[in-house]
């Protein structure tokens, strides 16, 4: 039996075949701790796996093969009729084999889950064990009331409880941190946006949104082209969205200013020939 510790559950397994020199169908092994990424860079923990080969000549080297000579005794052994209590006894499954089987079930999850396509329930409910197993060593008393489909390419995660407001921080600059976390793990590893929503915070942002662009887009109306000032994080999503809606015929994009800021332009479409 080997030790093998590794970020994450899927870089064991690739490690222990590594080390011990045999595909993950052979390997038997045993999850003594699962990872956590932990928050904010605290907490953090590797994932633990015990393996070894289930054939035992797996990591010997080919000079070192040898198969032992077999007595007369074995030989009569292995062509003698198996008694059918001892046939019964060998087809039982025993609680070890129950739990390297649920091992196993585990790990083609967790693989099979960095193949799964948007709209799968599976990246839900990955998120969501992720998410509470994060945030259950915060400091703050939140709790995560809903992750799910926002839309096919959109995660929504919903915090609320006594301490959101201390969540959102001063002008949301806590919001935006959170968010701009979870968005860089949960993009690049299931290839979807983020809506984030915490208390009722998201939704009175829409609304300010809403409000801020009905001069802007009576300008767009009159003169045909506008723009937004610089806006933050999640505020330029939704400006753009709600003026992509307004404007379906006219090009939106986001832009940045010299120094980096976001905002949105709004112009007619070049003329193509």
């Amino acid at each position: 039996m080997k030790k093998i510790e590794a970020p994450t559950l899927q870089d064991a397994y690739t490690k222990a075949t590594e080390e011990l020199g045999c595909s993950i169908t052979d390997l038997d092994f045993e999850i003594v701790q699962d990872s956590s990424r932990g928050f904010l860079g605290l907490f953090k923990k590797n994932a633990i796996i015990i393996a070894k080969c289930k054939n035992t000549f797996q990591n010997e080297t080919p000079n070192r093969r040898k198969t032992p000579p077999k007595s007369r005794q074995q030989e009569a052994k292995k062509d003698a009729p198996v008694p059918e209590k001892e046939t019964a006894k060998t087809s039982a499954i025993s609680p070890e084999q129950s739990k390297e089987r649920r091992n196993h079930r585990i790990a083609d999850d967790i693989v099979n889950s960095f193949n799964k396509g948007n709209g799968d329930p599976a990246i839900v409910d990955a998120i969501e064990y992720d998410i509470k197993e994060l945030f259950s060593h915060s400091c703050f008393d939140i709790e995560v009331t809903e992750v799910g489909f926002y839309d096919e390419k959109t995660i929504k995660i919903k915090f609320d409880g006594p301490d959101a407001a201390l969540l959102i921080g001063k002008e949301g600059y806590r919001y935006k941190a959170l968010s701009y976390m979870l968005f860089n793990w949960i993009n690049p590893k299931y290839n979807m946006l983020l809506r984030l929503e915490i208390a009722e915070f998201l939704q009175n942002q829409e609304e300010h949104i809403r409000k801020y662009l009905e001069p802007i887009k009576a300008n767009i109306v009159k003169y045909g082209k506008g723009q937004t000032k610089p806006l933050d994080g999640v505020l330029v999503q939704i400006a753009l969205k709600e003026l992509r809606a307004s404007f379906p015929d006219k090009y939106v994009a986001i832009r940045n200013n010299s120094i980096g800021e976001k905002y949105i332009i709004v112009n007619e479409f070049a003329n193509r020939q």
